[in-house]
């Protein structure tokens, strides 16, 4: 389903009346590092996305990641570079 940003105290109510809730809603501000806003979708995302109306369909990256390039084989020389810097 596609949906607008919510604000926090929105989806609360909305949740609340979900679940025939009477507890009340308290604000207790935002706290250190959390985020004011979630990204569901990027720009890179959105560019590849399907509009199927009600919704939108985006396809998976199915690219190679490839870690084995960095973890198992790798550069020794680059290795020996960063372990001489700890010491």
């Amino acid at each position: 389903m596609k949906m607008q940003g919510q604000y926090g105290g929105d989806l609360a109510r909305a949740i609340k009346e979900l679940f025939n809730a009477d507890n009340e809603i308290k604000i207790i501000g935002a706290r250190h590092g959390e985020k004011l806003y979630e990204t569901l979708l990027t720009r890179e995302e959105m560019a590849h996305a399907e509009d199927l109306g009600g919704y939108c369909r985006i396809p998976s990256d199915n690219r190679d990641l490839n870690y084995n390039k960095y973890f198992i084989e790798g550069q020794p020389r680059i290795t020996r570079m960063f372990t001489n810097l700890e010491r």
